[in-house]
């Protein structure tokens, strides 16, 4: 009997080391089966993923990957949090967003799980003379609240300190946010703000309420208009700068200042490019710090916020899934508070259910999985520290042309910052409509046949400036036209599925064409005959060796039956066939010319 030393866990230890090298030699084998002739670094390179801002994403990471020290937790430069403690107390804030405050919902909130209000005051959310109402029966000195008002801020805040003063509130014990955001509302609207009242209330408010913050420095309207993750990056870091001349020329001190920002981002279900934005925000703001002078008080508080744009209107329940990861994202790359919107969100005002789960999402990976329990948890993955380090040179490059241009203000103005938002969303709209970026219920396994999800009509949001996206809007306006021929007529547009030969040979591409129409709002029928279908078209439905044998005489028997266009689902030249589709093809011009050709409108 062998017996292994006493040192520490040996498992695997009678295996060679493998290298690098090797690993490449067997990708290259790999790659060959498949047509592939590439060696070594290529063979490595054949395999990754180019994401935005000029990223890469490779196969494999491991310590020759290097990225600069991130530090430790709590101090400079705050890649790693920073707190030392992180949000082992008690995870991070849970902060419920209300843009209407339906009697009792706040409360309801509070009592279940919710840590601070995140309350949308003045246009496009509640009254400002019903701000009492909304905080009625709250703890002002237990609940943070963060407003968001808008050009309304001013009297906003003014309604809160008396609330304040009406219930006796030490200033000391107050917490939050008054959320001014000049630049994101011009952002929003358009409408360009003074920074000098903002700057007048931070004093204020830096004297009198040592734990009330007065300033947002809001990511979302440049995520919203189809910004990558470095542009949301650089757009917020330029914001902050701005902000803090202001601070300091209005009399407060560098660390006054900072002491007065807290920072909002998205959180997508791209888990790890979330987690590493969250933590390359960190070490650019520490950056800002430190060239101010202050580089001790450069922690920067993140609120982070599921993404809107992520969001689907059709089969809305996917969303519950989509917040959940992006969720656990945030959590795990440090963010201070966390809202998730309900799933219902994109559909109008959520209801007590939708609120419900979406406090929820956080409670269950706070106390259930247990997720804050470690500080940290990304850190040290070669992965994340790479993909950390590349997104904060990226932001930071992102930054230099805001500022070399003017910095924000001035690249909101002369529209410059709008053009380089929209293409990147230009980019990005082509990978969703060749269904690269595939979107759940909407562009991969719709269901038509789902009942929609109705809920009371949502108050206007902010427009008149950068425009909001969504990932669903192709597909959704294509399901618009779905629907009104089903009003009009009874039934939604409807194609054949011609399927050739055994199930083994049709069905993959069956599946694949049923998907793809679906997605445009298209019945596929697969039962009976054409000429019972009701259909004025058809999919050829089968393997190439199939199609090699009988595509041409099917499509014609097709179109004696009365198709005027016939599909082949694959890629192939056949008389009698009109057009093919295939995986990687423009699924949104696709479905959009037959429905054009269907006299769908």
């Amino acid at each position: 009997m062998t017996v292994l030393p006493d040192d520490g866990l040996s498992l695997a230890a009678e295996f060679p080391v493998a290298t690098q090298e090797q690993w490449q030699r067997l990708v290259e084998g790999v790659l060959r089966k498949s047509g592939k002739e590439v060696s070594g670094e290529a063979a490595e390179d054949a395999l990754s993923t180019t994401l935005e801002d000029g990223l890469r994403t490779r196969p494999l990471y491991t310590a020759r990957d290097t990225a600069p020290d991130p530090g430790l937790p709590g101090f400079a430069p705050y890649v790693r949090g920073g707190r030392p403690e992180g949000g082992i107390a008690g995870g991070w804030d849970v902060r419920q967003r209300h843009a209407a405050a339906p009697d009792g919902a706040v409360l309801t909130d509070l009592a279940n799980g919710v840590t601070s209000l995140w309350l949308l005051v003045g246009r496009g959310g509640i009254p400002l003379p019903g701000l009492a109402r909304a905080l009625d029966g709250v703890y002002l000195d237990l609940a943070p609240v963060v407003l968001d008002a808008g050009r309304d801020t001013e009297a906003a805040a003014a309604e809160l300190f008396r609330l304040y003063d009406e219930k006796g509130i030490d200033p000391k014990a107050v917490r939050g946010n008054l959320g001014a955001d000049p630049l994101g509302y011009e952002a929003r609207t358009g409408e360009a703000l003074d920074l000098a009242p903002v700057a007048a209330l931070a004093r204020r408010v830096s004297g009198e309420f040592p734990g009330l913050r007065t300033l947002t420095v809001d990511a979302l309207p440049y995520h919203e208009a189809g910004g990558s993750a470095a542009q949301e990056l650089g757009a917020s870091l330029a914001t902050g700068v701005a902000y803090l001349r202001a601070l300091t020329e209005a009399g407060l001190g560098v660390e006054q200042a900072l002491g007065q920002l807290e920072f909002r981002y998205a959180a997508t279900a791209d888990q790890f490019l979330t987690i590493a934005k969250l933590r390359a925000a960190r070490r650019l703001w520490a950056r800002v710090a430190e060239v101010s002078g202050a580089a001790d008080a450069g922690a920067q508080v993140q609120h982070a916020v599921t993404s809107p744009v992520m969001m689907s209107r059709r089969d809305p329940w996917v969303n519950m899934l989509r917040t959940t990861v992006a969720t656990l994202a945030a959590g795990v790359g440090g963010a201070d508070s966390v809202t998730v919107l309900p799933f219902d969100h994109a559909i109008g005002l959520p209801d007590a259910f939708a609120r419900r789960i979406a406090r929820n999402t956080s409670t269950i990976l706070v106390e259930e999985s247990h997720l804050a329990r470690v500080i940290d948890p990304a850190g040290g993955s070669w992965y994340v520290e790479q993909l950390t380090d590349e997104l904060a040179h990226a932001g930071w490059e992102f930054f230099r042309t805001i500022e070399r241009d003017g910095g924000q203000a001035a690249v909101l103005r002369s529209g410059r910052l709008r053009t380089d938002l929209a293409t990147t969303w230009a980019e990005r709209s082509k990978k969703l409509a060749k269904r690269r970026e595939p979107i759940t219920g909407v562009s991969e396994f719709p269901l038509l046949a789902e009942k929609p999800v109705v809920r009371e009509p949502a108050p206007e949001p902010l427009s008149g400036g950068l425009p909001r996206v969504r990932r669903d809007e192709a597909y959704e306006e294509l399901r618009a036209r779905s629907d009104a021929h089903l009003a009009a007529t009874g039934s939604r547009p409807r194609i054949y599925l011609a399927t050739l030969g055994p199930a083994a040979a049709y069905t993959a591409r069956a599946t694949f064409a049923s998907n793809l129409f679906q997605a445009g709002g298209i019945e596929p029928v697969t039962e009976g005959g054409f000429e019972a279908s009701g259909a004025t078209e058809a999919v050829l439905c089968s393997s190439d060796a199939l199609y090699a044998e009988q595509a041409e005489q099917t499509a014609g028997s097709l179109r004696a039956a009365g198709a005027r266009h016939v599909v082949l689902a694959g890629r192939g030249e056949f008389a009698g066939v009109d057009s093919c589709v295939f995986a990687g093809c423009d699924a949104v011009a696709v479905l959009s010319e037959t429905l054009d050709r269907m006299g769908v409108s």
